[in-house]
C-alpha cells in the first residue's frame, strides 16, 4: 500500500450544469438522459485538444459551444476518446449519425457486487524477525523465486472511495512514489484486501473473532483509489469510464473493479488492456442461478467467489443439555459474564404479521421456515423481519434455519447486540422437536469461536457467486466472509466484490515478478494453474440447492493458486489487437471503424479456455502456447473429453528449447450423437515432468437452431 487518488471531476459544478440542461430540455418537452459517446482511440496529442474536439462536435449538434459545455458531464481524453453528455433521445440519435462517432449508449447503473484468506491461498505472511518476510526478502514460491509482494506495482481501485486513516494503509517504511505515476496523490475494504499493509492482531470489530494478520495480497504495492460509486455502492457507467480514463493516464498497472452492470462490455477496459493494464472485474452476486455472470469481456479477468477454510461455530445448548452447532458472528464484550439459559420461543413463520403478539422479551426466537419458503435459501426478507421484531420487543437472540450457513455477511451489520445464529434445516428441526416436547423450553447461545484449517471443507463456490454459461470463464477466489478494513476497524463482507481484489493483489505480485508479461499472459497463468480439487484431491463443491460438484460455469478455471501462477510453465498469450478482430461487431456499433462481420467465432481467440456453444459437426480450433518455464522441456497432452463429444489434440507432444519457445496445437471437437443437449465439460492439460497446464473445455451439442432443452 502506498498512496491514494480520486477522480478529478468537479461534482458540484457538473451537477449544476446537469440541472440547467434538465430544466431547459423539459421546457422543450423532452427529458434529457446521460449518454456515453464513444469515439475510439485518442487522435490528438494533448488532452485539451481532445476536449476541444468533443465540444466542436457537440456544438454542431446543439448550436453553440455554450450549449455543449452545459451538456457535457465527462470528457474521456487519455486512454480513449469520448464524452458523457446530457442529451434527449432525439439528440442522441442524431449524434450517432456523425461519422466520427462509434457508439452512443445510455449510461448504465453499476452496483458493488483479510486475515485468513491469503494463508489459505498459500501466500503466508510472517512477522519481521521470523526470517521469511523480513526486510526486503518476502519469501519464495515453490520454485525458489523471490516473491516481492508487488513491490511498487500500482493497483487502481475503482470503488466507493477509501478511508486513508485505516492501519491497512500505513505507508511507513515505503520508498518514494514510483516516478511513472502521473496522478494526484466499499473502497477501503476492497483496497485493503488487494494491497493493504500488514496489521497484526486484526479481528472483527477488535473483539477477537477471526483474529490474525490482516494484509493485502500485495502489501508492498501502491494503491490509487478512484471514487466512482456512492451511497450504497451504486453509480453510473459514465463515471466508471471517467475513472478508467484517469487511471490509464495516471499510470496504474492493475485495475480492480468490484462492480457489475447489466450488459456491460466496457470499451474502457479494452483500451486499458491494450495499454498493458490488467483489468479485474467481479462476476456478480446473483448465484446460484445460471447465466447470471457479468463482466465477461475476454480481455478482462472475471472473478467468482469461493469459501475459504474458516468457519465460526456457535454452540446452542438446549435445556435438555443437547448441544446444537450453528454459525454466527455473535460475540460478547470483554469482561462480560457468560451466557445463561433463557426462554425459547418458536414460530412456524417469521413474517411481521405471523409474529404479531408473540412474546419474545428476554427470550430467544426460533424461526421454523416452511419447506417451500424461498426465503429460507439465505437470510432474506423473513430474517430481517424476525430480527426487527426481536429487537423491537426486547428479545436477546434469533435462531434461523436455512439451506446454507456459509454466508454470514448479511447478518453482521443488522444483528449487533442480538445473538443471531444460522443453522441448517436438519438442526433447526432438532431444536423445534425439543421445543414441541418441552413444557418450558430454554436455551443459551455461546459466543462464536474461530476454526481454520483442514477441519473445514474448502474451497467451495459461494452460494451468492453468479454462474455461467459465458463464452469466457470466471476464476474463483475467496469472497465469502472476508475480514478486511472498514474505516478504522475490520469487518466481514461477502461477494465477488471481495474476491476481485484477491485476484488484483495476486496480479500485482505476478506483475512485479514478470514485468513484461501481457494482461493475457497473466490471465493465462492464473487460469491454467488453478485448483479444481481440494488438498484431499476431492472435487471442489458449489453451494446451491442442492449443493453439487462445481464445474467451469461455477468456478471458471478453478480456485486461484498464486504460487502456481507465478511459474505456470506455459501461457496462452494474445495480441491485444486480436480482441477487436473477434469482438468489434459486439462492442462497436459501426462496422466501418473496427468491426469485421466475417470474423471467426470467438472460440478461435487464443483464450486459456474453450467453449463451443453450437456443436453440430466437427469443429477444429487452434491454440498457441509460449514457454515461460524451463527452457528445455517436453509437454504431453492429457485430454478429458466432454460427455457426448470426441476431442482430439494434435500434435500430442510439444518439445520446447531455446530455439522453439512457441508452439501451436489443434483441437478437434466432434459430436458423438445428434441431440439437443446441455453443456458438458472436459479439459486439456499439458503435462511435463514438473508442470500441469490445464484449460477448461465446454461444449453443447445442438441439432436445431434453438438452444434451450425445453418445449
Amino acid at each position: 500500500m502506498g498512496f491514494f487518488s480520486s477522480s478529478r471531476w468537479p461534482a458540484a459544478s457538473a451537477l449544476l450544469l446537469c440541472i440547467c440542461m434538465l430544466l431547459l430540455c423539459r421546457v422543450q418537452g423532452e427529458t434529457p438522459k446521460l449518454y456515453i459517446i464513444y469515439l475510439g482511440h485518442v487522435k490528438h496529442g494533448h488532452p485539451d485538444d481532445v476536449v476541444a474536439s468533443h465540444h466542436d462536435m457537440l456544438a454542431t449538434l446543439l448550436g453553440s459551444k455554450e450549449e455543449s459545455s452545459a451538456s457535457v458531464v465527462y470528457n474521456y481524453k487519455h486512454g480513449f476518446s469520448g464524452f458523457a453528455a446530457m442529451l434527449t433521445p432525439k439528440q442522441a440519435k442524431q449524434l450517432a449519425e456523425f461519422p466520427e462517432v462509434i457508439s452512443v449508449e445510455l449510461s448504465k447503473r453499476h452496483t458493488t457486487t483479510t486475515t485468513r484468506s491469503w494463508d489459505f491461498l498459500g501466500l503466508n505472511y510472517h512477522t519481521p524477525g521470523s526470517g521469511q518476510l523480513h526486510g526486503t526478502n518476502y519469501g519464495e514460491d515453490a520454485c525458489g523465486q523471490k516473491l516481492n509482494y508487488g513491490e511498487d506495482v500500482i493497483i487502481g481501485v475503482v470503488d466507493t472511495g477509501i478511508w486513508p486513516e485505516s492501519r491497512s494503509f500505513n505507508d511507513e517504511s515505503y520508498g518514494p512514489v514510483p516516478s511513472r505515476w502521473k496522478g494526484n496523490g466499499h473502497g477501503t475494504h476492497c483496497a485493503s484486501t488487494a494491497a493493504g499493509s500488514a496489521v497484526e492482531a486484526a479481528s472483527f470489530n477488535g473483539l477477537g473473532l477471526a483474529e490474525g494478520v490482516a494484509r493485502g495480497g500485495a502489501p508492498r504495492a501502491r494503491i490509487a483509489v478512484y471514487k466512482a460509486l456512492w451511497g450504497g455502492g451504486a453509480g453510473g457507467s459514465a463515471t466508471v469510464l471517467a475513472a478508467i480514463d484517469d487511471a490509464i493516464h495516471d499510470g496504474v498497472d492493475v485495475l480492480s473493479l468490484s462492480l457489475t452492470a447489466s450488459g456491460e462490455n466496457s470499451f474502457g477496459a479494452l483500451h486499458a488492456v491494450q495499454k498493458g493494464i490488467t483489468v479485474v472485474y467481479s462476476g456478480g452476486n446473483d448465484g446460484p442461478r445460471p447465466q447470471t455472470v457479468g463482466n465477461t469481456s475476454p480481455w478482462a479477468i472475471t472473478v467468482a467467489a469461493s469459501k475459504m477454510d474458516r468457519s465460526f461455530p456457535t454452540v446452542i445448548t438446549l435445556g435438555n443439555k443437547q448441544q446444537i452447532v450453528g454459525q454466527s458472528l455473535y460475540y460478547q464484550a470483554k469482561n462480560s459474564t457468560s451466557s445463561s439459559f433463557t426462554g425459547l420461543v418458536s414460530a412456524p413463520q417469521c413474517t411481521a404479521d405471523a409474529l404479531n403478539g408473540t412474546d419474545v422479551e428476554g427470550q430467544i426466537l426460533l424461526c421454523v421456515p416452511q419447506s417451500r419458503d424461498q426465503n429460507a435459501l439465505i437470510p432474506g426478507t423473513n430474517f430481517g423481519q424476525a430480527l426487527q421484531y426481536v429487537r423491537n420487543h426486547g428479545g436477546i437472540g434469533l435462531i434461523f434455519p436455512q439451506y446454507t450457513t456459509d454466508n454470514l455477511g448479511p447478518i453482521q451489520d443488522i444483528c449487533q447486540g442480538i445473538a443471531c445464529v444460522l443453522v441448517d434445516r436438519d438442526t433447526g428441526k432438532q431444536i423445534a422437536n425439543y421445543w414441541d416436547a418441552t413444557s418450558v423450553p430454554v436455551a443459551k447461545i455461546a459466543p462464536a469461536t474461530t476454526v481454520t484449517g483442514k477441519e473445514v471443507l474448502a474451497p467451495k463456490v459461494a452460494l451468492l457467486s453468479s454462474r455461467g454459461p459465458s463464452p469466457d470463464y470466471p476464476e474463483a477466489a475467496p469472497g465469502a466472509n472476508i475480514l478486511a478494513a472498514k474505516e478504522d476497524s475490520y469487518v466481514f463482507m461477502s461477494g465477488t466484490s471481495m474476491a476481485a481484489p484477491h485476484v488484483s493483489g495476486i496480479v500485482a505480485v505476478l506483475k512485479a515478478l514478470h514485468p513484461h508479461w501481457s494482461p493475457a499472459a497473466i490471465k493465462s497463468a492464473i487460469v491454467t494453474s488453478a485448483h479444481v480439487t481440494d488438498e484431499r484431491a476431492m472435487p471442489i463443491l458449489a453451494e446451491g440447492i442442492p449443493r453439487k460438484t462445481a464445474d467451469p460455469f461455477d468456478y471458471g478455471g478453478g480456485n486461484i493458486n498464486p504460487l502456481g501462477a507465478a511459474d505456470p510453465g506455459l501461457v496462452y498469450d494474445i495480441d491485444p489487437r486480436d480482441y477487436t478482430k473477434f469482438f468489434g461487431c459486439t462492442v462497436f456499433n459501426k462496422t466501418a471503424v473496427f468491426c469485421d462481420e466475417t470474423a471467426l467465432p470467438t472460440y478461435h481467440l487464443n483464450l486459456p479456455s474453450l467453449a463451443v456453444p453450437d456443436l453440430r459437426r466437427p469443429v477444429t480450433v487452434s491454440r498457441t502456447v509460449t514457454n515461460v518455464g524451463e527452457v528445455n522441456s517436453v509437454y504431453r497432452a492429457m485430454v478429458q473429453s466432454p460427455v457426448g463429444v470426441r476431442m482430439e489434440v494434435e500434435p500430442h507432444v510439444l518439445v520446447f528449447n531455446a530455439a522453439n519457445k512457441v508452439h501451436t496445437f489443434r483441437v478437434t471437437l466432434s459430436p458423438v450423437w445428434k441431440l439437443q443437449e446441455d453443456y458438458t465439460f472436459g479439459s486439456i492439460t499439458w503435462r511435463s515432468d514438473r508442470k500441469a497446464v490445464r484449460i477448461p473445455v465446454a461444449a453443447r451439442i445442438t441439432a436445431h437452431d434453438f438452444y434451450a432443452d425445453v418445449a
